[in-house]
C-alpha cells in the first residue's frame, strides 16, 4: 500500500514538473516573439545599430533575457527578418478572409511589406558580409512573399479590380524602390507613395 501511495506522489510531482516546463516554454515562446516585434519597431525607428538595451526595455524584459534567445546582434537581426517575412506571409489570406474588397486587402498587404522593406533595407546592409547567408534569406524572402503577392493579385484581378498586366515581383521589385532611403530619411513616406502606386493598378472605368 506505501509503494502504491509513493507512486502516486512521483507521479503527481512528474506531473507537476511536466507542467512547470510547458509554462517555462510557453513563457519564453512569448519573450522571444515580444522580443522579436520590439527589435523589428527599435530597427525602423533607430536602425539597426540601435542599443540593444533599448529593444529589451521595449519588449519589457531585461538583457539576460534577450542574450539568452539572441547571443549576437546578428542572431537578432536574422531573426527580425525571419519572423517580419512570416508575419507578411500570414497576414495577405487573412486580409483576403477579412476585407471585403481584395484591392483593398492588396493595399493594407502592401503596407505590411512597406515596413518590413525599410527594416531589410538595415538588415540587409548589415548581412552582407555573409554573402551565402544574404543569399540564403533573399531566396526565403521571395519564396515566401512571391506567392503570397500573386494570391493578392490574383483576387483583385478576378474581383475586376486591377489591371491583367503586372506581376507579383514586379510589383514588389517597384514597391522596394519607391523604400530606399526610407530607414534614414523620417520624412520620407514610403508607405504614401506604394498606395500611388497600387492605386495605379485600378481598372480605367
Amino acid at each position: 500500500m506505501r509503494e502504491v501511495e509513493d507512486d502516486a506522489v512521483n507521479q503527481r510531482d512528474k506531473g507537476g514538473d511536466a507542467g512547470d516546463t510547458a509554462s517555462r516554454r510557453k513563457d519564453a515562446r512569448r519573450n522571444k516573439e515580444t522580443l522579436l516585434e520590439a527589435a523589428a519597431a527599435v530597427f525602423v525607428a533607430s536602425g539597426v545599430d540601435a542599443p540593444v538595451r533599448d529593444i529589451a526595455s521595449r519588449a519589457g524584459v531585461g538583457l539576460g533575457t534577450l542574450y539568452r534567445h539572441f547571443p549576437t546582434r546578428a542572431d537578432l537581426i536574422i531573426a527580425v527578418y525571419r519572423h517580419q517575412v512570416e508575419a507578411c506571409a500570414e497576414a495577405g489570406p487573412a486580409l483576403l478572409e477579412s476585407t471585403p474588397s481584395p484591392h483593398d486587402a492588396l493595399r493594407q498587404w502592401i503596407d505590411l511589406f512597406v515596413d518590413f522593406l525599410v527594416t531589410k533595407h538595415g538588415l540587409a546592409a548589415v548581412l552582407r558580409s555573409d554573402q551565402s547567408g544574404f543569399e540564403g534569406l533573399h531566396a526565403y524572402f521571395l519564396d515566401r512573399l512571391v506567392p503570397v503577392c500573386t494570391q493578392l493579385l490574383d483576387a483583385a484581378r478576378a474581383a475586376g479590380e486591377i489591371r491583367e498586366d503586372i506581376a507579383a515581383l514586379t510589383l514588389m521589385r517597384g514597391v522596394g524602390n519607391l523604400c530606399i532611403g526610407a530607414e534614414t530619411d523620417p520624412d520620407y513616406d514610403a508607405r504614401r507613395l506604394a498606395a500611388v502606386l497600387v492605386d495605379g493598378l485600378r481598372r480605367p472605368s
